[in-house]
């Protein structure tokens, strides 16, 4: 690379560095993204008193793993070219927040970019449909969209996704407890996190400027006038519930899904630039096998006995809280206590009677994922834990759970957690509607 292409280069990133900044889209991802993980705190102290994560953590784990994303995603977008004004940035933004309003998983560019190609498939058998104002310029800009090139950027995100699920998506894990499909209170995981990726995007210079030393793949000879540089911010994230694996056995399963899902849409866009009435059918799969996926991983947790119950002797770990006695015992998820002080378990109020034997000191026997005992030992101190800090499967007629419903962005301004309480519903019968409750 010359130093006249560098010095071009670097220019036309700081150049899309202050129009990242010039635009809202960034900072709503992140204000989103923090919402977000509040409210999944929120949720936490609702079901177990307890705070088990921090959101102003997440937030910087999410922050430092999207700009990560973001650079290897610029670094292979470069290559493979693209076409981008800022009036698409908006056209695709605003299709996206539309889309927020109904559920939150729906700010996925997977959405917002198939819709724009099935719009720009439908309005392109009226080719003289021409109005005034802002429908006009709107038509105008959707006709303009490269579809194949901004959906082989959505394959690519969604392999930095898969990435980063594998990486950092088990650290998302929120225990709750929630219903099996018998009506019974079970423990599981939601695991939902969001990561906003400020992508720097070389696209074909509109006049006459220094060239590229390599010759991306689409966009033929647009590329013969040079080079410059947009940005845009956009947001990748997963949303799954699991009551019958742990959270990085679910995590890795998403991640092979994500990959297989990635390269597909990959190369079906890259087909459709070549043939463009194959552009409909890789919109259709960027929405619909999105979808598929997300169905597919309900089905099988439906069909799976749920994990989180406990044995017939002992007490099934759900969660550990950092910091904990358990925790520095080296108790994990999934694990059953047995013994405690030499007296057999099978209630809690089992576990605090034998914890009660000897407040100053405690032995367990515990039974691990391969379903072998090992023996723990530890002191315990006052101001500890009533349960050592492990966070145990629920009792399956008497709790809080969550229920099960599509979160809007109205809730999650709002912080709303809805819930309801299993304990009036062994007393009284199943609850009314109003039954639920919401914080």
């Amino acid at each position: 690379m010359t130093l006249e292409v560098a010095l071009e280069l670097l220019w036309h990133w700081t150049d899309a560095v202050v129009q990242l900044l010039l635009q809202p889209f960034y900072y709503i991802s992140i204000l989103f993204m923090m919402l977000v993980y509040r409210r999944q705190v929120l949720l936490e102290r609702r079901l177990f008193s307890v705070r088990l994560h921090s959101w102003g953590l997440q937030t910087w784990r999410t922050l430092i793993g999207g700009l990560l994303a973001g650079i290897s995603v610029s670094v292979v977008i470069a290559f493979l070219g693209i076409s981008l004004s800022q009036q698409a940035v908006w056209c695709i933004w605003i299709v996206a927040i539309i889309l927020l309003l109904f559920r939150v998983r729906y700010l996925c560019f997977a959405y917002s970019i198939g819709i724009l190609g099935i719009i720009q498939f439908v309005i392109g058998f009226f080719p003289d449909w021409n109005p005034d104002g802002i429908a006009g310029t709107a038509a105008e800009t959707v006709r303009g969209l490269d579809i194949p090139a901004l959906l082989a950027l959505v394959a690519v995100l969604h392999l930095a996704e898969a990435l980063l699920v594998k990486l950092q998506g088990a650290g998302f894990a929120n225990p709750v407890f929630m219903e099996s499909k018998r009506g019974k209170l079970v423990g599981g995981y939601q695991m939902q996190a969001f990561w906003p990726i400020p992508l720097f995007l070389l696209i074909p210079a509109p006049s006459a400027g220094a060239l590229l030393p390599w010759t991306p793949l689409l966009g033929g000879d647009g590329w013969s006038s040079g080079f410059s540089m947009a940005a845009l911010p956009v947001v990748i994230g997963f949303s799954e519930m699991t009551q019958s694996m742990l959270p990085q056995v679910k995590a890795d399963r998403t991640f092979k899904r994500l990959l297989v899902y990635s390269f597909a849409l990959l190369a079906i866009s890259l087909l459709a630039s070549w043939w463009k009435p194959l552009m409909i059918a890789a919109a259709l799969v960027s929405i619909l096998v999105h979808e598929g996926l997300l169905w597919y991983s309900r089905l099988e947790e439906q069909q799976s006995s749920p994990m989180f119950v406990h044995p017939q002797q002992g007490l099934k770990v759900l969660a550990v809280i950092p910091g904990s006695p358990a925790e520095s015992l080296g108790i994990q998820a999934g694990e059953a206590i047995v013994k405690i002080n030499g007296i057999s378990i099978r209630t809690k109020e089992q576990m605090h009677a034998a914890l009660r034997k000897n407040p100053a000191f405690c032995k367990l026997e515990v039974r691990n994922l391969q379903g072998e005992s090992k023996f723990l030992q530890r002191a315990i101190y006052a101001g500890e834990h009533h349960q050592l800090g492990a966070i145990l499967a629920p009792d399956p007629d008497v709790g809080v759970a969550l229920v099960m419903k599509p979160v809007s962005i109205f809730q999650l301004i709002a912080m709303k957690v809805q819930s309801k309480n299993k304990t009036n519903e062994a007393q009284l019968g199943k609850p009314r509607d109003g039954d639920a409750a919401e914080m």
